[in-house]
């Protein structure tokens, strides 16, 4: 009965258009009524564990990584990366395509954000690509394609909420993200070289040597932003948290004081869209802890695991079945949430299944 109220409440509220944090916390509060009656709601335990979930240095993160994407995300920045970027590969078969996903690859080392880099990056690469005479709806795929790379390649807001929830070193998630990263660019670079040779899409001449080092100290300092980053976390000088704050501060100086494209108008519109972005996903994460607190109080995980090793006990097939349920997941919760509900899901079902398979003798004493 409580799994039918966890998923079927849920649903029902997703089908009825209730954004995802409130779809969440009305669940949560369900769930709460029908175990303690609507008399007894415990609204000490739900403040606490919503504030709780919140509570965490770690999350600073996320709003500075934001902020900084969205100084980088000005016009002279991101078509300075566009241009470098079709000047290394615009020579390939489909070259503004390729050019898209490098792009994207560059942009997604100092946002963390696929919607940034849809945003930021889209509008000037599906108009380019329309331009010379790309289809509309091949050029809307890459962009969106290519934009998933953001939240792979550090730094990556849904790594830090994974890291933070599952109590895991963000700094190792960050950098292990790099070559999954980079390979999903190269693999989207194969399909779009198919494409563009199958239907005869334009490309540029192979560039001379001046060209690329015009382009390259043209967009040297915005290149420069994931080196400082990713640098500065692998040699120490900084945690991934610290990090980010140094990502506003470059960013900062580069728009404001370099490039001089941001009036005091253009900052406070920045900073007003990043408390607003920041308030929706720390809402998630609020109503999420609620909920993810309630489904193992309930033992929810336990049962799953349960279902899911009665299926089958290869590690194989349990990880294809894993990624099965969390490709479904993905197509109707958002990220965030998905990331913080399901999280202690796979923890205790691991923890569980090792003392299954192997349990742990008893120390001498």
């Amino acid at each position: 009965m409580i799994l039918t109220i966890f998923l079927g409440v849920l649903v029902l509220l997703f089908i009825l258009g209730f954004s995802v944090p409130y779809a969440i916390g009305l669940t949560s509060l369900v769930v709460l009524i029908f175990q303690r009656g609507i008399t007894e709601i415990p609204f000490g335990i739900i403040s606490q564990r919503m504030v709780y979930g919140i509570n965490n240095f770690t999350l600073l993160a996320i709003p500075f990584f934001l902020l900084a994407g969205k100084l980088m995300n000005t016009g002279s920045i991101t078509k300075k990366i566009f241009k470098f970027a079709n000047t290394l590969v615009g020579y390939l078969p489909g070259g503004l395509g390729h050019a898209n996903i490098v792009a994207s690859i560059i942009f997604a080392g100092m946002s963390g954000s696929a919607v940034a880099d849809a945003a930021g990056l889209g509008t000037i690469e599906i108009e380019a690509m329309q331009d010379q005479g790309f289809d509309k709806e091949f050029s809307a795929a890459v962009t969106a394609a290519s934009s998933t790379i953001g939240p792979i390649i550090p730094p990556s807001i849904p790594l830090i909420m994974y890291g933070v929830m599952g109590d895991v070193s963000i700094a190792a998630l960050l950098l292990a993200g790099i070559v999954p990263g980079l390979l999903m660019g190269g693999v989207m670079m194969v399909l779009v070289a198919y494409y563009s040779i199958k239907r005869n899409y334009p490309k540029i001449p192979f560039p001379k040597w001046k060209e690329i080092w015009h382009d390259f100290k043209d967009a040297f300092w915005p290149l420069l932003t994931p080196v400082i980053l990713i640098g500065g976390i692998l040699s120490g000088i900084f945690t991934p948290t610290e990090a980010s704050a140094v990502a506003v501060v470059y960013s900062f100086i580069l728009t404001v004081f370099v490039y001089k494209e941001l009036s005091v108008r253009d900052l406070i519109n920045i900073f007003m869209e990043t408390i607003k972005e920041t308030a929706v996903i720390l809402f998630i994460v609020a109503a999420s802890s609620l909920y993810g607190y309630l489904l193992v109080k309930t033992q929810m995980p336990q049962y799953f695991m349960e279902k899911l090793f009665a299926v089958s006990q290869n590690p194989v097939i349990i990880l294809l079945l894993i990624n099965v349920f969390l490709l479904v997941i993905g197509c109707f919760m958002e990220t965030n949430a998905a990331i913080i509900i399901l999280t202690s899901i796979p923890a205790i079902a691991g923890t569980n299944r090792n003392e299954r398979i192997a349990p742990t003798k008893p120390k001498n004493t």
